[in-house]
């Protein structure tokens, strides 16, 4: 199968043991507040026994904000402050780092990246005040506000730029074995840090790579073939998206196969990042030429249009093979008593020498 895109749209923009930080799902879903601007209330990072935040107004016990949204523009120097909330009845200690931020590969979900992994972007941008140099200790009920400064370089580029402050626990809460080395598991929570730099900005999404993989039952119409739809989606522009995808298919002669409307994906895809997804197709054809599109956009751009198509097509091959194999037996098995009749035709008269002298 030879995917075909069909842009309508182009779009742009780690001895056997050791301790190593483990983030609990890369922070996924730690905040709430898929975007810049979230149709639903976010909330803060929070993992039960701590939390990071930015720093309420003076005098209030908590903050409005769910995370941090800036815009500064190149050669601009911010401040703002992020605390650390110790919900637990021990003091904890932990190490804070700013960060950039990605989309998993795997589903798009949001992460921050680890410590060990050096920020270029954003993260790189955030100077901590000098008491979080190395550790911050919190006391038990406690918080810690942590000031910092945002120093945008001179030659920004606009657009969104996606991070985030992290707090990750010094503490080794668990072991968990990688083949013969002990890994030491620590928690990680994180706020995000949304950034835009003034200038001109683009949105861009590009739907890449669609295509199918089937499986079917040995005899087929007693029981339902099944596919999965894969694709790919890239932000090609400069600020974050939010995608809503419709994935549909014909058969021959256009005959409707598949038709699943526009969907938010509920992620946020940040500029330059490429994701892969998946689609389920629990009763897919049997027997057909199909062609599958895939068409992505997003609410908050009506212009924003990408898709790309496959073709593939559905034949119950076990079935298939299982009529080859009868088709030769019994091809052979007629050639044999052919051949056995031919012969008995053929076969000459033993002469009786007995009866004659």
């Amino acid at each position: 199968m030879r995917p075909r895109s069909r842009p309508r749209r182009r779009t742009r923009s780690r001895t056997r043991s050791r301790t190593r930080t483990l983030l609990y799902g890369l922070l996924l879903g730690l905040l709430l507040g898929a975007g810049l601007l979230p149709a639903t209330a976010a909330t803060a990072a929070d993992n039960g026994t701590w939390g990071v935040f930015p720093t309420p107004a003076a005098g209030a016990a908590m903050t409005d904000r769910a995370y941090f949204f800036h815009q500064g523009a190149a050669g601009s120097t911010l401040a703002d402050s992020v605390t650390i909330l110790n919900s637990s009845d021990r003091e904890l200690t932990f190490q804070v780092f700013a960060t950039d931020a990605v989309n998993t590969p795997a589903g798009g979900a949001f992460a921050l990246l680890p410590v060990e992994t050096r920020p270029k972007d954003v993260g790189a941008w955030i100077t901590l005040a000098p008491e979080a140099a190395s550790t911050v200790t919190v006391p038990a009920k406690g918080r810690k506000d942590i000031p910092f400064t945002v120093k945008v370089p001179a030659d920004a580029t606009p657009g969104d730029h996606v991070g985030g402050i992290v707090a990750l626990g010094t503490a080794v809460e668990g072991i968990q074995k990688e083949g013969k080395v002990q890994v030491g598991v620590k928690r990680s929570v994180g706020a995000r840090l949304y950034f835009r730099v003034p200038g001109p900005v683009t949105a861009g999404l590009s739907v890449e790579d669609v295509r199918v993989s089937r499986s079917a039952p040995l005899l087929p119409w007693v029981k339902n073939a099944r596919a999965t739809v894969s694709y790919a989606l890239v932000n090609r522009g400069n600020v974050v998206v939010e995608p809503r995808v419709a994935v549909s298919a014909e058969g021959l002669f256009g005959r409707e196969v598949l038709n699943r409307p526009a969907r938010e994906l509920k992620l946020s895809l940040l500029p330059g990042q490429r994701i892969e997804l998946t689609e389920p197709w629990p009763d897919a054809p049997q027997s057909d030429w199909v062609t599958v599109k895939v068409t992505a956009g997003a609410a908050a751009h009506p212009d924003l249009v990408s898709e790309s198509a496959t073709d593939f097509i559905a034949v119950p091959w076990p079935a298939v093979g299982l009529l080859l194999v009868l088709a030769g037996a019994g091809a052979t098995v007629w050639a044999l008593r052919r051949r056995r009749h031919a012969q008995g035709e053929h076969q000459e008269p033993v002469p009786d020498l007995a009866g004659t002298r």
